[in-house]
């Protein structure tokens, strides 16, 4: 038997080549699991498997929600928000589905809008306001007139989050407006 002793140093600074080895070598052996002798296959076909490039391409990132607001991912995009400003100072919320087409109507009464800023911290609660094609006690918009809270969220050092209640689970994202040179404001809904 052979007996081989290293030196503490020499020891960490082999450990991670010698882990990254031992990671190639099972990633090939799970890969060529067959036997040709036996005339069987028992490896795993990876290639059956989404690609992750594949399911990132069926999965498009909406850039700008129906009423062309600014987009809230809320859980691992289970929901969207969009924020949409209006004239006049009103900001209205709308709740959307994972891929930020779709109105969806929630029981919630109101969510709310945590902004901070210049020193301080700001909260907004949005009540919900029905919109047309809601059903009875639920709403997919929640807004607010409210110049301060259309101007803080114009604000460049600014930063705000949505939250609000979904079907019993609490949710919130991040407010990303664009400060661009233009606003995509609402002009529908006074």
């Amino acid at each position: 038997m052979v007996h081989i002793q290293f030196s503490l140093r020499p020891r960490r600074v082999l450990c991670l080549p010698m882990t990254g080895v031992a990671m190639f070598w099972l990633a090939g052996c799970a890969e060529s699991g067959s036997n040709p002798s036996q005339g069987t296959n028992n490896a795993t076909t990876l290639t059956d498997a989404p690609q992750e490039s594949d399911a990132h391409a069926e999965h498009a990132h909406p850039s700008e929600g129906p009423h062309h607001g600014d987009l809230v991912e809320l859980g691992n995009e289970e929901f969207h928000a969009e924020v949409v400003h209006a004239e006049g100072g009103v900001v209205s919320v709308y709740i959307l589905d994972s891929v930020a087409k779709a109105a969806v109507p929630i029981d919630a009464t109101e969510l709310t809008i945590n902004i901070a800023h210049d020193g301080h911290a700001e909260q907004f609660k949005l009540p919900a306001d029905r919109d047309a094609s809601d059903p009875d006690s639920k709403s997919s918009r929640f807004s607010l007139k409210d110049e301060e809270l259309a101007s803080d969220l114009d604000s460049h050092d600014a930063t705000a989050r949505l939250v609000v209640t979904i079907s019993g689970k609490s949710y919130s994202g991040k407010i990303a407006h664009s400060h661009g040179a233009e606003h995509n404001h609402d002009e529908a809904y006074k």
